[in-house]
């Protein structure tokens, strides 16, 4: 009965477990990267950064059912954030998709943009959270592409802060 409630308790940690995309997590290494993506290309960051040394691109990956492109940082070869772009027309499915893979959001919001003379936009953004690092999925009404970013700590304020 003990080893029931037990697993029981961890069912939503492995439903739920670390942000991931085609199985590559936080954390994870380059060869996992490179596992997960063959046609992925790396090199060295072109700018000096605490929050990366290198980065990891592809044109044309699989993501969430769609195709996308992906792009990883690692600093010292652990992934430390990555980001996903695709057609916004695939928002719908892609934030589903999620919803299952990385659980209930955080939040999920809809924010109206209204500048003087130019015309109304929108903004929608879904936000999960794990401890210190989080995912964040995020379209433009005006805009072809949605994105997926995801990270670990300050890595959003770090990355293109020149050093």
């Amino acid at each position: 009965m003990r080893c029931l409630a037990l697993l029981l308790a961890l069912v939503p940690a492995i439903a739920f477990g670390a942000f991931d995309a085609n199985s590559v997590k936080l954390g994870d290494n380059e060869a996992a990267v490179r596992k997960a993506f063959p046609g992925i290309h790396c090199k060295a960051l072109e700018w000096k950064s605490d929050a990366a040394d290198r980065r990891c691109d592809d044109a044309k990956a699989p993501f969430a059912g769609v195709e996308a492109r992906v792009t990883f940082y690692l600093k010292a070869d652990s992934v430390r954030g990555f980001d996903i772009r695709f057609d916004s027309g695939n928002l719908n499915p892609v934030a589903d998709f999620l919803k299952r893979r990385y659980g209930k959001p955080v939040s999920e919001a809809r924010e109206k943009i209204v500048r003087k003379g130019k015309e109304e936009r929108e903004v929608f953004k879904i936000l999960w959270e794990q401890g210190t690092d989080k995912a964040v999925l995020t379209s433009l009404s005006t805009g072809k592409r949605a994105s997926l970013s995801v990270m670990r700590g300050n890595f959003d304020e770090e990355i293109y802060r020149v050093k």
